[in-house]
């Protein structure tokens, strides 16, 4: 089997997708999850690639496998995934991408940080 290289088209994000022994059907979920999960608005740049194959041997539990290695801004987030069917994949890699790019927006964030010092630091007497 060939692999097949699709890029995320009509967003902001510069996301490859490579398949191995995946069907045009579950291809085309994968990527409209993948999509769907990168090209949401607060997200600086996007840009980095998504593997996804299938495992050739017959008696493997979770055939199905992907690796997402993005790039958020200056963040990298790295996903992995294994299921059972390609659908289920495709909806997994979706929920921990949301979560991971989510978390690498936040971080830097400034409601994350204390207020302020404590008085005995210089901050404000109560």
């Amino acid at each position: 089997m060939t692999a097949k290289d699709i890029g995320v088209q009509g967003t902001t994000a510069t996301v490859r997708v490579r398949a191995d022994g995946v069907d045009e059907e579950s291809l085309a979920y994968l990527h409209e999850k993948v999509a769907a999960a990168l090209d949401r608005p607060g997200l600086p740049p996007v840009s980095g690639e998504v593997r996804v194959q299938r495992a050739e041997a017959h008696h493997v539990d979770l055939p199905w496998s992907a690796v997402a290695d993005i790039r958020v801004g200056r963040r990298l987030v790295t996903v992995h995934a294994r299921e059972a069917s390609a659908r289920e994949l495709a909806d997994r890699l979706h929920d921990r991408l949301c979560a991971g790019t989510g978390r690498a927006v936040h971080r830097d964030d400034a409601s994350r940080r204390a207020a302020a010092p404590p008085p005995w630091r210089g901050g404000p007497r109560r």
